[in-house]
């Protein structure tokens, strides 16, 4: 019982933190977004292609979480892109007080929607609050068709689902049919974008649908 209520006093400490992030984010009138995925399935890439594919049109700021290492953060500044690297130490996902100290770093009058890649995990983002409006889900092809399965958790509490990788989809066994209908099961009202960062099929779509937030 003790140990449940120290769970609640953080998560409680951390909503309300949350809560600050997304008063000030919505004075500035920035879009922020929130991107999970595992490892591997395309974070930093969607986040690179979706810069593009805005530019001229939105001012793109980032956030990139990780472990360790800032070499997401470099690789989104070539893109002139206003970024703040947060290194967790070991921990499995961002939380309120770690946006907070990013966004005091960035130049939030120069940014209209800001993208903020979590840890690589499909558990403990899904969990914590940042103050962000949106919360997206990234699945790759590689992974398998069975992740909504696995990971109910995370793809049953986000926005829109973005499917990466899919360049790849005549070397593997994917069933896009069978994903879909896992995600329809476990939340009916997202948005399903089918993408590939290598090719750059669907990116206009969901990079619309990015801009449509923010007008």
């Amino acid at each position: 019982m003790a140990e449940m209520k120290v769970v609640e006093k953080i998560m409680a400490a951390n909503d309300q933190i949350a809560e600050q992030n997304r008063r000030l984010l919505d004075e500035r009138g920035i879009v922020t977004v929130n991107l999970m995925a595992s490892p591997g399935a395309g974070k930093t890439s969607l986040i690179l292609c979706t810069v593009e594919a805005l530019r001229g049109r939105l001012r793109v700021g980032a956030i990139e979480g990780d472990t360790a290492s800032r070499v997401d953060a470099d690789r989104v500044a070539t893109a002139g892109v206003p970024v703040v690297q947060i290194n967790t130490g070991g921990g499995c996902h961002l939380d309120a007080p770690m946006v907070r100290y990013a966004l005091n770093r960035l130049p939030l009058d120069e940014i209209d929607l800001l993208l903020i890649e979590n840890v690589g995990n499909l558990v403990c983002p899904a969990g914590f609050a940042l103050g962000e409006h949106v919360n997206v889900v990234i699945a790759s092809v590689p992974e398998g068709d069975d992740k909504p399965y696995k990971y109910p958790g995370m793809f049953s509490v986000v926005d829109a689902v973005v499917i990466n990788k899919t360049d790849l989809l005549p070397y593997l066994d994917f069933d896009m049919v069978a994903f879909r209908e896992l995600i329809a099961g476990l939340n009916p009202e997202a948005r399903i974008f089918e993408v590939s960062c290598k090719t750059g099929e669907g990116i206009e779509a969901w990079a619309d649908w990015l801009a449509g937030m923010c007008s």
